[in-house]
Parts: C-alpha cells; sequence; structure tokens
C-alpha cells in the first residue's frame, strides 16, 4: 500500500514538472511567433534604453558558435536537443522528489526542446531579445535560452547545497 501511494506522489511530481516544462515551452514558442509576426528580420524595434527587439536566426549554438558550419549544425544541434531532452525527462523522473533539481531540469528541457523545434521548423533558433549598453550588444536570445540559463544556475545551486550537506 505505501507502495502505491509513493508512487503516486511520484507520478504527480512528474506531471508537475512536465508541466511546468511545458508551460514555459508554449511561453517561448507564443513569444516567437509575436516575434516573427512583428519584428523584420535584422531591425531594432527600441523598447527602452537598454533594450530592443531584433528579430535574428541564429542556425549555431549559443552565442552563434559553428553559425557558419555549412547547415550540418542544424540536425547535430537537433539530435544532441533531443537526446537531452530524453535524458532530462528519465533525470526528472528518477528524481521527482529532489524540488531544485526538478526544476532546473525543467527549465532546461522546455529551453532545449523549445529551440529544436525552431531547428526543425525554421532551420535556425528564432532569436529577438536583444540587451545593449553603450554601444555593446550581448547576442540576441530568446525565452528558451533563458529557461536554459535560469536552469543550469539552479542546477549549480543545487549541486553547491548538495555537497555542502
Amino acid at each position: 500500500m505505501a507502495r502505491s501511494i509513493k508512487s503516486s506522489g511520484n507520478q504527480q511530481s512528474f506531471l508537475l514538472w512536465m508541466g511546468t516544462a511545458a508551460l514555459i515551452l508554449i511561453l517561448d514558442q507564443l513569444t516567437k511567433v509575436i516575434a516573427k509576426g512583428n519584428l523584420i528580420e535584422g531591425i531594432s524595434q527600441p523598447v527602452t534604453s537598454f533594450l530592443n527587439w531584433t528579430l535574428v536566426y541564429n542556425p549555431g549554438a549559443a552565442f552563434s558558435f559553428l553559425a557558419q558550419a555549412g547547415g550540418w549544425q542544424r540536425w547535430f544541434f537537433t539530435g544532441l536537443g533531443l537526446i537531452a531532452a530524453v535524458v532530462m525527462i528519465w533525470l526528472i523522473r528518477k528524481n521527482t522528489s529532489q524540488t531544485l533539481f526538478c526544476l532546473a531540469m525543467s527549465l532546461v528541457l522546455s529551453g532545449a526542446i523549445g529551440n529544436v523545434i525552431d531547428r526543425i521548423l525554421y532551420g535556425a533558433v528564432v532569436d529577438f531579445v536583444d540587451l545593449h549598453y553603450a554601444g555593446w550588444h550581448w547576442p540576441a536570445f530568446n525565452i528558451a535560452d533563458s529557461a536554459i540559463t535560469i536552469g543550469v544556475i539552479l542546477l549549480i545551486l543545487d549541486e553547491i547545497k548538495r555537497v555542502n550537506k
């Protein structure tokens, strides 16, 4: 009996983490549809003194790594993202009671899937957030990239917390 209650709790926790990832994925894809529908590629729309909306397509990885590699990187990063997604889902399922870890994995999962969807649909990742200061621009990014970054930071914090126990 105790085992089935625990299994039920694990299943509910797993669904909560998958729901979290799905919600962020929907937000990511919705913002990209809005950006594609309202922005012209390469033309910045100022929002504040440090933020522009600027539509760019990134065929590479973070910071446009391998962007000029000739096209093979689209399928390489798509495959890598799909493999990473499967591993993250498995890790979440095995560790449903570890709140910070599962939140971090859910964020990274949603970002990975969001960028995989872009690569499949458009051949590149849709970026549109352009932060800048004094003429220096951070590479354009999107909600998926933000989720991945926050997720990795949370993973580091979770590991520090685990090691210091």
